[in-house]
């Protein structure tokens, strides 16, 4: 059989490019994990489709011999920091965050010899060596019950400045902002939410707790991507009647605008758009899968250091 390269992949129809995904999936005794904001035909070769926390919750438990993480590069470490004995796929190492990229080691131990008495919380948007620095980690879903769990202690929450506002609100923790955002969250604005319910009057408005405070100070709920779809599934016959604003990145609204035609379910901004999420596709997919590409290594002693954090995270959730 002739090696193939990524053009060659490129190619190839969508249903030969999923046979080939499924073909490699039982060879390899292999797992899917999907984020939310990944395109709608990734999202249809999910295994496991959700957010952060519930991707590093399957990848934890998961009996599969190779993990393939269709999501930016620190979602596919999170997997590798759980999993050091199986091999970790990422379609696209391009497939960045940018937020993440907003902090690294040596800035945090900076900031750690400023503050020696805070515990550092860090949102699992982050590099594997950020989160070996960190005494715990969060997730959208759970950062306000990991902030609980501190007790009193200072908190140097990293790297989302809105989602450390959002907690503070929250609990009254005394907690220092790293200055880092979600470039797609953070760019909605209270006129976007004004415009969208005139669009849409009667409507209900969810968003992200990565969303400016002033933005969120006019949601009825503040949800994880995960909560939103929940809720709306769980709210159906109320949206039916008044549609849901959702604001988050586009890929979990046209998930849900598939999963629930006929629903009216509306974007906050149709703008909302992460690129890198967006790099992952069949071709890719099935060309890592069959030739072993872009694997996930970590140093050991970073991997160690940051399960504890990740470790600890999950236990509490």
């Amino acid at each position: 059989m002739l090696m193939m390269d990524l053009r060659d992949y490129s190619l190839l129809t969508a249903d030969e490019l999923i046979n080939r995904i499924q073909r490699a999936k039982k060879a390899k005794n292999a797992v899917l994990l999907v984020h939310n904001y990944q395109r709608r035909e990734i999202q249809g070769i999910a295994d496991f489709l959700g957010d952060s926390l519930g991707l590093s919750q399957e990848a934890a438990r998961t009996d599969a011999d190779l993990i393939v993480f269709c999501g930016v590069h620190f979602m596919a470490e999170t997997a590798k920091i759980l999993n050091p004995c199986k091999t970790v796929l990422i379609p696209d190492l391009r497939a960045g965050c940018p937020m993440a990229d907003m902090i690294n080691a040596e800035s945090l131990a900076s900031a750690k010899a400023q503050h020696p008495d805070a515990v550092v919380v860090t949102y699992i948007n982050s590099t594997a060596e950020v989160k070996a620095l960190s005494d715990i980690c969060c997730t959208s879903t759970n950062a306000v019950k990991v902030v609980r769990s501190v007790g009193n202690r200072p908190i140097l929450f990293t790297p989302d400045r809105n989602l450390a506002e959002y907690c503070r609100q929250q609990t009254g923790a005394d907690i220092i902002p790293w200055a880092g955002f979600c470039y797609v969250h953070n760019e909605f604005r209270t006129s976007d939410v004004d415009t969208a319910l005139q669009e849409h009057p009667g409507a209900l408005f969810i968003a992200h707790p990565e969303c400016r405070a002033e933005v969120l100070t006019m949601a009825d709920q503040i949800l994880s991507t995960t909560g939103m779809a929940k809720y709306v599934r769980d709210h159906i016959e109320e949206i039916k009647l008044r549609g849901v604003i959702i604001g988050t990145e586009i890929g979990l609204i046209e998930q849900l605008q598939s999963d629930l035609p006929g629903v009216p379910i509306f974007p906050l901004t149709a703008s909302a758009l992460c690129a890198t999420q967006k790099l992952t596709t069949l071709a890719k997919v099935a060309w890592c899968m069959e030739t072993g590409s872009n694997e996930i290594i970590l140093d050991e002693q970073i991997r160690k250091l940051a399960f504890s954090a990740v470790k600890r995270m999950i236990e509490i959730s």
